[in-house]
């Protein structure tokens, strides 16, 4: 007997079938397409059960949650635009998913809703504050109580919102107003107070008190007494604006190993640190690993406090200093330093005195020259003899290093890595008579020194870079390019041109 297509014409397979999908588990999705309340019900309080909460923010009511969840029409729910499906998570369970997140989605997160963004807040680590009265009020420490790094600079800085004046720096870019500037500087009215500063100082280490860096302007000896009380894991200090009598503060901040002090900047402030506030530091931070010192005066007497203080201190860095003749022989009182950088610095030193005065520094491994003027031949002279044991050596864009400059560089024997970028009158000649001297050499990087040709190479100095560890050679970028050019027409009297028609 024939039978229709729908029909199935064995019915046991159908029973069986059947007998199968009903003894089958229902999954997630089958419970919402079916809109099964009970089921739906069963699981969410089967998730509550398991989400473990340290919830600060207070759950929804069950039933609410059930509700939204079980919405026959699907419409939206009067205080929001869809149902919250995170509502079952716990604050801890929620954070950790949050925190898996890249940190530019942090801002996008927090607009979700206020439990978000004070989720959100809590991931965040680094800010750079912009508004003085975000901090003034609190809101600070209460929207972000997870913070360990804060930079105060700019907030400190009077100015409008929309003021169109941005004073950029290499080290500070701040907005300011026209009658704040006077004589090239920006005067102590174009900055808040000590006290306001110190009470924003007072109100953040309060909230935050696990913070381990901080920059800071304009603070005195009360706001970082409190921040060195308060914070014992501080460990990063950038202080800018101060004076000697300021750095008293620091004898709290038992525990800083970074330290970072911006006394002048050439048209933006004008703040004078000597050999008072070099000594006051040294004996207020005894376990400083690495200095910088930023527009500072001092002499002899400020490097040789620091170096019989910090014996601990790995790494020096002198910025645009201002120091007296003569500092460079305290160096040799820095028993344990390893690396010292020196940066647009005008002058070395403009009276280093007898080479028998000098002394050395015998555990420095590394010499960093950058943007400095080298025309004095007795200032670099007496640095080389200062740091005759570095093994590295890097100059990078320095003005005046000519072949009888860096001669006075061969009394270092024991280099092994040398560093040349943008140094335009060291020709090839110079720079062969000294390399030859070091025959423990191992790494050579010569880059934009235009004066360095490939064609005044000697055979002695190929022997000498075939037996290199590394060789980074690109002396002439004009040679560089137009090699780099050859065969396409480019840059030839009637060639190709780059120009559009």
């Amino acid at each position: 007997m024939p039978t229709s297509p729908e029909e199935n014409p064995n019915p046991k397979v159908k029973s069986a079938a059947a007998a199968a999908k009903k003894k089958r588990r229902s999954s997630l999705s089958d419970i919402w397409n079916n809109k099964d309340a009970q089921a739906l019900k069963q699981l969410v309080l089967q998730m509550r059960a398991q989400s473990v909460s340290n919830s600060t923010t207070p759950p929804s009511e069950p039933e609410s949650d059930i509700q939204s969840l079980t919405q026959e029409d699907g419409e939206p729910t009067r205080f929001s635009s869809g149902p919250d499906y995170t509502a079952v998570l716990s604050d801890k369970l929620l954070l950790n998913v949050l925190s898996k997140l890249p940190e530019h989605q942090h801002i996008s997160n927090s607009l979700v809703c206020k439990r978000w963004c004070k989720l959100s807040g809590k991931l965040v680590r680094s800010i750079k504050l912009l508004d003085w009265e975000f901090l003034e009020s609190g809101r600070l420490s209460y929207r972000f109580p997870g913070l360990i790094d804060i930079d105060l600079v700019r907030a400190c800085v009077k100015s409008r919102r929309n003021s169109g004046i941005v004073m950029s720096h290499r080290l500070v870019s701040v907005h300011l107003d026209s009658n704040s500037i006077h004589g090239g500087f920006v005067g102590k009215e174009g900055f808040l107070g000590q006290e306001v500063v110190d009470g924003g100082v007072k109100v953040l280490v309060e909230g935050c008190a696990n913070l381990r860096r901080i920059v800071l302007i304009n603070a005195s000896v009360e706001g970082l007494g409190y921040l060195g009380e308060k914070c014992e894991t501080l460990q990063e200090l950038e202080l800018h604006f101060s004076d000697d009598f300021a750095l008293k503060g620091l004898f709290g901040c038992r525990n800083l190993q970074i330290l970072k002090l911006v006394g002048c900047i050439d048209g933006l402030y004008n703040s004078m640190v000597s050999d008072i506030g070099l000594t006051i530091l040294a004996q207020g931070c005894p376990r400083l690993l690495k200095l910088e010192l930023v527009g500072c005066e001092g002499s002899y007497d400020g490097i040789k406090a620091i170096g019989q203080c910090c014996q601990m201190l790995e790494e020096l860095i002198l910025c645009d200093h201002r120091m007296d003749g003569g500092w460079l022989s305290a160096l040799s009182f820095c028993s344990n330093l390893k690396t010292l950088k020196l940066q647009h610095c005008k002058v070395l030193d403009s009276c280093p005195g007898p080479d028998e005065h000098l002394g050395s520094c015998s555990t420095l491994d590394e010499l960093h020259l950058h943007q400095c003027q080298l025309r004095d031949k007795q200032g670099v002279r007496a640095l080389f003899l200062v740091c005759g044991t570095v093994r590295e050596l890097v100059f990078g864009d320095c003005w005046g290093l000519e072949n009888t400059i860096f001669a006075a560089a061969s009394v270092c024997r024991s280099l092994r890595n040398l560093s040349l970028e943008g140094c335009s009158l060291l020709t090839t000649e110079g720079l062969d008579s000294v390399v030859q001297s070091w025959k423990e050499l191992e790494r050579l990087k010569v880059v934009s020194c235009n004066n360095i040709k490939d064609s005044e190479i000697t055979p002695e100095l190929a022997t000498l870079f075939s037996v290199l560890k590394e060789l980074k050679w690109r002396p002439d970028s004009r040679s560089f390019l137009s090699s780099g050019l050859e065969g396409t027409g480019i840059g030839q009297k009637g060639g190709r041109s780059l120009r559009r028609k």
